[in-house]
């Protein structure tokens, strides 16, 4: 009866917790919305005054560019008071209008469609060659602790994880891109292969539009910003794989599985891995979050049209729309994959169902 009951518990814990992680997001996106409204608000420079300016002729008066920012100004809203400007701003939140852009008018989620697909694409990218650069080297390491592989590895890694993105960016373009060429070094895709996007997903659409001459010239567009995005990371997780990996080693239950008779491959699958997931399992969820805040920096230098981009764009600019847009998008897809780690733990381990 008192196991039946434990059972019982058990399944029912598990959806609550599930619901309490979901319940999160929305939270998290309204502070973090409210400081990205607070935090353009307070940078210098008007964005009535960057269009008054942009739209005056050589003839235009200081006095009439002053009467054409005040109208800028009436236009977009942004001569009402700062609280009924946040009041606007979280009724449109709430029913999901995200705006128009100040610059040329188009809407925000249309902007996102086009830019969000690819910053996934890259984040991905990117993720999939950090895990497999970061366990391998990580496992390896910790294999052949204190010799020279061992060494050499925490070195390499050591050096990647300090450098910046953008350092590792402008390298990448100068040899990659200029010195050898043999890359591309801006934009997603050639101009003159015509790509009219139905999803925005390069890889989606050339299956879906049967054009599998759009997925190698977007794969070369891809290899540089993802590398370098990947390379900081994968220095970081070698070193929590090979800590996790050798800590997990020196337990009892693999010296028994080595006296059992088991090669060290089956006690690697069988053993090590799963054991020395979860702290695996945090960082990727961790660093997924950073890559997001690297894709910035990167597809600035490489020119390519993501999110990250976009928002750079938006700033300069003091297009708040665009901003405000951008930086919701960022949180998001950070706030769900840490969700997913969060179900993910539950699925790795189990006492965690009760917390």
């Amino acid at each position: 009866m008192t196991a039946a009951i434990s059972s019982l518990k058990d399944r029912l814990a598990t959806p609550w917790v599930v619901v309490r992680r979901l319940l999160a997001v929305p939270v998290v996106l309204f502070f973090l919305a409210t400081s990205v409204f607070i935090a353009m608000r307070l940078l210098p420079g008007s964005p009535a005054t960057s269009l008054a300016a942009g739209g005056a002729s050589g003839d235009t008066t200081a006095a009439e560019i002053t009467e054409n920012t005040a109208a800028i100004n009436e236009a977009l809203g942004l001569d009402k008071s700062l609280l009924h400007q946040y009041g606007d701003f979280l009724h449109d939140l709430v029913t999901l209008d995200l705006g128009r852009s100040f610059y040329g008018g188009n809407s925000i989620t249309h902007l996102l469609g086009g830019s969000l697909p690819a910053t996934i694409e890259l984040t991905v990218a990117a993720m999939l060659i950090a895990v497999l650069l970061g366990l391998t080297t990580g496992i390896v390491a910790a294999l052949r602790k204190d010799t020279w592989v061992d060494n050499l590895t925490r070195t390499v890694g050591t050096v990647g994880f300090s450098l910046p993105w953008f350092a590792l960016g402008v390298l990448a373009v100068v040899i990659f891109g200029v010195w050898l060429g043999w890359l591309p070094v801006i934009g997603r895709i050639p101009n003159q292969l015509d790509y009219r996007p139905l999803t925005n997903f390069v890889l989606v659409d050339a299956i879906l539009q049967d054009r599998p001459e759009l997925i190698w010239p977007w794969i070369q567009h891809l290899i540089l910003p993802a590398t370098t995005l990947a390379l900081s990371m994968a220095g970081f997780i070698t070193r929590i794989v090979r800590a996790s990996v050798l800590e997990v080693l020196g337990d009892d239950f693999v010296r028994t599985a080595r006296m059992k008779g088991l090669s060290g491959g089956q006690i690697l699958r069988r053993h090590v891995l799963r054991n020395s997931s979860l702290p695996i399992v945090t960082v990727l969820g961790l660093q997924f979050g950073s890559l997001l805040g690297g894709s910035v920096i990167t597809e600035t230098v490489f020119s390519y049209p993501g999110v990250g981009n976009m928002l750079v764009n938006g700033i300069l600019q003091r297009d708040y729309p665009v901003v405000q847009g951008a930086a919701l998008a960022i949180a998001l897809l950070f706030t769900l994959v840490n969700v997913a780690v969060d179900l993910l733990y539950l699925v790795l381990d189990p006492r965690l169902r009760k917390a």
